[in-house]
C-alpha cells in the first residue's frame, strides 16, 4: 500500500519549512515509522552527493538524515544551481539536465512534472509517510500555471496542504489568511491546516489569533512552534545562513578563519563544523571589508560561478588582502571553486559558466583549470599528506593540473592524488568538501594553527540537535492530527 503523504508549503520563503520537514521526520521516525522527505523543486548552490551518485539540496540531506535513511536523488527530483550569466543549471533526478534564465525555465517546468511524480511515486512504493517541502510561497498566483514546486504538485499528486506561517517577521495573520484568498479556490481546498513558526513569548497572547486565523480559513490549527535557538547548529541551505549580522556562532575565538563571501558562494555548510569548535571564530568578510590581518586561515569556499566569482574577489580587493595575508606567513586553503581560484588561470573553452574563454587566476598553485561540461559526483576518502584521514566528497565541473599537482594535498583511497599545495605549504587547494565533518581531520587543522587538539564530535551534536528538535515538535504541534490529514 503507498505511504501517506502530507505537504508543508510556506506563506513565504524562509518561513521554517525545511527545519519543520527536518523536525517532523526524526519525530515520526522516532515514532517507529519509515519516513521519506521529498521537496519537488528546490534553488541551492548548497547541495549534498547521494548515496546513489547524484546531488540534492543540502535541506533534503539533512532531512533524510533526521529520517535515519539514505540520501537519494528521488528526494529533490529538481534541483535548480545559480550559475550567473547562464542562469540557473538544471538537475534533474541527480544529474544535470540542461541550463535556462529564469524565464525561459517557465517553459522548460512542464517537461519536468513526469520526472517529479515518478520520484514521488519512487519514495511512496517504500515509506510509511513521505513529508514533502514546498518551495516559496504557495501564494505565487503570477507562476502557478506551470507550477511544480507547490500547489501544481500537491494537485497533480493529490496531497493534502498545511501551510506555515512565520510570527517571528510579523502580518502572520494577513500572509496565511490572504494565502487562503487569493489562491485559486480548487488549490485552497487543498489545505487541510496551519501551524505558526517561531513564536517568542507567552503563547497564550496569541490563542485568539490562532482561533481568528482558525475562523477566517476553515483550516485546523496544527500548533504555535516557538522559536528554536539551536537551529543555527544545523547546516543552512541557504545564504541568507550567512548573514552579515551574524559573524559567527562563539564570538571571538583563539582561530580566526577568514571567509570572502561572494556572490555565487556555494557549499558553505563546509564552515558548519568549524562553526561548532569553541576555539574558532569565522570571520564572513563581504565586498567593501577586507580581510583581517591577524587571521591564522584564509578559506576559499566553493562558488557555482567560478570565473564571475574571481572577478568579484579582485574587484573587492580581496586578492591584494590575499597576497599580504600569504607574505605574513598566513594560511590559505582553497576548496572547489576557491582551489581552481588560486591557480595560474581558469578555462572555460565551451562557455560553461558565460561566454567561452580563459581568465588569470590568483596565481598562488601552480596548477591551471578547465572548465568541463561533465560533472564529477562522487563520495571520497583518503588520508592528507600529514597522514590524518579523511571523509567526504566531490561535486565540480572542471580539471586541475600543473607542477603543483607534484605536492598533493591528499592521497585518496585509490592511491591517487588530490589537490595541490604550494612550495611553501602554506597554500593550499583540494576538491573535496566535507572533511571538516571529519572529527580526525577538523582537529589535525585546529591543532596545526593553534597548539590544541579539539575534542568536539560533530555528528554527535547534530544528532543532539535533531532529537532536540523532535522533541520540540512533539510539545508544541499536533503530530497526531497531522497524521490523521496525510493520505
Amino acid at each position: 500500500m503507498p505511504a501517506r503523504a502530507l505537504m508543508f508549503q510556506g506563506t513565504g520563503s524562509d518561513v521554517g519549512k525545511s527545519l519543520v520537514v527536518a523536525g517532523l521526520a526524526r519525530a515520526f521516525a522516532n515514532r517507529g515509522l519509515v519516513v521519506r522527505p521529498f521537496k519537488p523543486q528546490n534553488m541551492s548552490n548548497n547541495a549534498a552527493v547521494t548515496e546513489d551518485g547524484g546531488e540534492i539540496g543540502r535541506a533534503q540531506a539533512l532531512q533524510a538524515r533526521a529520517a535515519r535513511v539514505a540520501t537519494s536523488v528521488h528526494m529533490n527530483p529538481v534541483l535548480l544551481k545559480p550559475q550567473g550569466e547562464a542562469g540557473a543549471q538544471i538537475v534533474v533526478q541527480g544529474k544535470v539536465f540542461g541550463a535556462a534564465k529564469a524565464a525561459e525555465y517557465q517553459g522548460v517546468k512542464p517537461n519536468l512534472m513526469p520526472y517529479v511524480l515518478d520520484s514521488f511515486a519512487r519514495l511512496r512504493a517504500e515509506a510509511d509517510l513521505v513529508l514533502v517541502e514546498g518551495a516559496g510561497s504557495a501564494s505565487e498566483i503570477n507562476l502557478r500555471a506551470n507550477d511544480i514546486a507547490n500547489m501544481g504538485f500537491a494537485r497533480a499528486a493529490n496531497v493534502p496542504v498545511v501551510l506555515i506561517g512565520d510570527i517571528d517577521r510579523g502580518g502572520v495573520i494577513a500572509s496565511l489568511v490572504g494565502t487562503g484568498h487569493v489562491i485559486d479556490p480548487a488549490d485552497a481546498a487543498m489545505i487541510q491546516g496551519f501551524l505558526v513558526n517561531r513564536f517568542r513569548g507567552d503563547p497564550r497572547l496569541f490563542d485568539s489569533g490562532m482561533r481568528e486565523i482558525a475562523e477566517r480559513t476553515g483550516w485546523t490549527p496544527f500548533g504555535l512552534l516557538p522559536f528554536f535557538p539551536d537551529a543555527r547548529k544545523l547546516p543552512a541551505e541557504d545564504a541568507l545562513g550567512l548573514s552579515r549580522e551574524i559573524p559567527g556562532i562563539n564570538g571571538r575565538g583563539a582561530i580566526r578563519i577568514a571567509v570572502p563571501i561572494l556572490p555565487h558562494i556555494a557549499n558553505f555548510d563546509d564552515l558548519d563544523p568549524l562553526e561548532a569548535e569553541p576555539d574558532v571564530e569565522i570571520v564572513r568578510v563581504w565586498p567593501g571589508d577586507a580581510l583581517p590581518g591577524d587571521a591564522h586561515l584564509v578559506l576559499l569556499l566553493g562558488s557555482k560561478a567560478t570565473i564571475a566569482d574571481l572577478a568579484a574577489f579582485r574587484s573587492a580587493g580581496f586578492d591584494v588582502d590575499l597576497a599580504a595575508h600569504i607574505r605574513r606567513g598566513g594560511h590559505v586553503l582553497g576548496m572547489c571553486g576557491g582551489y581552481q581560484m588560486l591557480g595560474s588561470s581558469i578555462a572555460d573553452p565551451h562557455g560553461t559558466e558565460g561566454p567561452a574563454g580563459k581568465v588569470r587566476g590568483l596565481g598562488h598553485l601552480d596548477v591551471a583549470t578547465e572548465l568541463t561540461q561533465g560533472k564529477r559526483l562522487v563520495a571520497t576518502a583518503g588520508h592528507t599528506t600529514d597522514g590524518v584521514s579523511f571523509r567526504g566528497y566531490e561535486m565540480h565541473m572542471g580539471a586541475t593540473a600543473g607542477p603543483g599537482r607534484e605536492r598533493p594535498f591528499a592521497t585518496l583511497a585509490d592511491g591517487s592524488p588530490e589537490g595541490a599545495v604550494s612550495a611553501s605549504g602554506r597554500v593550499a587547494g583540494t576538491y573535496v568538501h566535507g572533511f571538516f565533518s571529519d572529527d580526525a581531520q577538523r582537529a589535525a587543522w585546529i591543532e596545526r594553527l593553534n597548539g590544541k587538539p579539539s575534542g568536539l564530535h560533530y555528528d554527535d551534536g547534530v544528532e543532539a540537535v535533531l532529537d532536540a528538535l523532535a522533541a520540540h515538535m512533539e510539545r508544541h504541534l499536533d503530530l497526531d492530527g497531522l497524521l490523521k490529514n496525510a493520505r
